[in-house]
């Protein structure tokens, strides 16, 4: 029942063929997909399997699937309510069309990214993060007071400078041997598998993720920061928002 990753290798592809491998009450699987399944703080993506009849089944989330043996790439596709008929005709084997709202998609690809500009101009621990159509939030543990202005100022530079966007892999044994890479307190590398993603911004940021991300950070567009708050004694939080 193994699900193999598209968005992995492309964030910026929308469709693809895909059999349907299962069906239970976590949802709709398939053996690939292009939709990205809640995790690492990013959502997970919403859009549509079309049958090979033409009938459209929305798929209102995506998760990871939860059985023995599953990986982190394994998704479970899962349907809105009210679409009851139409499940009970799906069996194993049944080829769909599977598409992702993209322009929620990009809007998660362009804050995400924007989210590891934010560990490269606050040098924190990051404490929890979450990544949703509308904001971005981090927090960093500190004690230390962040001015918003500074922030600001800094994202701007790192957006407008285009850095490019990259991907690369690298061994289980080498991801152990360089502990400064993980910058999250909450989400660790997901190790076990024999390789960890990087996300690379040239010249900024170097970190495992295994989220969706722009190609180049001049896609992010402008921000603001909406909040920036004393979450806890040790704890800054911060709200990027789209200008």
């Amino acid at each position: 029942m193994s699900t193999r990753a598209l968005f992995r290798q492309d964030a910026y592809q929308t469709r693809c063929d895909a059999t349907i491998t299962a069906i239970d009450e976590q949802g709709i699987h398939l053996d690939q997909t292009v939709f990205y399944p809640l995790g690492g703080g990013q959502a997970g993506d919403a859009g549509t399997l079309t049958l090979a009849d033409g009938t459209v089944l929305t798929i209102a989330d995506t998760r990871k699937a939860q059985f023995e043996g599953a990986t982190p790439d394994d998704a479970v596709h899962v349907p809105a309510p009210g679409q009851e008929e139409t499940l009970a005709g799906l069996t194993p084997g049944d080829r769909v069309s599977a598409e992702i709202d993209w322009e929620r998609r990009y809007r998660h690809m362009r804050l995400h990214t924007a989210s590891h500009l934010m560990c490269a101009v606050l040098p924190y621990p990051v404490d929890g993060c979450s990544i949703t159509t509308d904001y971005a939030r981090l927090d960093f543990a500190t004690v230390e007071p962040i001015e918003r202005e500074f922030v600001e100022a800094r994202l701007a530079e790192l957006v407008g400078g285009s850095h490019a966007v990259e991907t690369e892999w690298i061994t289980d044994d080498e991801m152990a041997e360089r502990p400064e890479l993980v910058r999250t307190m909450s989400v660790k590398p997901p190790m076990g598998l024999g390789r960890v993603r990087l996300l690379r911004i040239q010249n900024v940021d170097l970190q495992p993720c295994g989220g969706t991300h722009v190609r180049n950070t001049g896609e992010i567009g402008r921000l603001r920061v909406a909040k920036v708050e004393k979450k806890s004694a040790r704890t800054r939080r911060l709200v990027l928002e789209f200008v």
